[in-house]
């Protein structure tokens, strides 16, 4: 139990931390230069997508967007949001979208997709694909984990007007 004591102790504090904090809270607590990716989801490539789609069904998730003749959807279950895409993408990818919040509104500031691309390039993250870093509209990157994961960042609004 001695060598455990540590870890009780740490344990008991980030869960009392953690009971204090609102979600909001925990937001606004984030470092000024922490990357602010905005809402996550897991994009999930499919083979067939009524038969995926039934089956999250089943887990309690309904429909929240997308486009079932154009083989995608997005499914959402509380915060939680999937997007099924039958032969779209090769593999399941992680994906963020600046702008939004997980229930897909737009937030009026938050870190635009070609600031996060300009952060990534500076400490040496290799993009697959680039948002042109002139553009002002929706635009998206691309990137690769060390274990060969792809991850979509995909702003699908305007980049924020920026204060004077």
């Amino acid at each position: 139990m001695r060598k455990f004591a540590p870890l009780l102790v740490i344990a008991f504090f980030l869960g009392a931390v953690a009971h204090d904090m609102n979600a909001e809270d925990a937001i606004n607590a984030q470092k000024k230069d922490e990357m602010k990716l905005g809402a996550f989801s897991i994009s999930l490539t499919v083979k067939d997508i009524n038969k995926s789609k039934a089956f999250y069904e089943k887990l309690g998730f309904t429909e929240a967007g997308g486009n079932l003749q154009q083989r995608w959807i997005v499914l959402r279950n509380g915060t939680t949001v999937i997007g099924l895409f039958q032969g779209m993408f090769p593999k399941n990818m992680l994906t963020f979208n600046p702008g939004w919040t997980q229930k897909k509104e737009t937030l009026k500031e938050f870190e635009d997709v070609r600031e996060i691309q300009k952060r990534l390039e500076a400490s040496g993250v290799k993009l697959t694909s680039k948002a042109d870093p002139t553009s002002t509209g929706p635009a998206s990157v691309v990137l690769v984990d060390p274990d060969g994961n792809p991850i979509l960042i995909d702003q699908h609004v305007p980049a924020p007007k920026k204060a004077k």
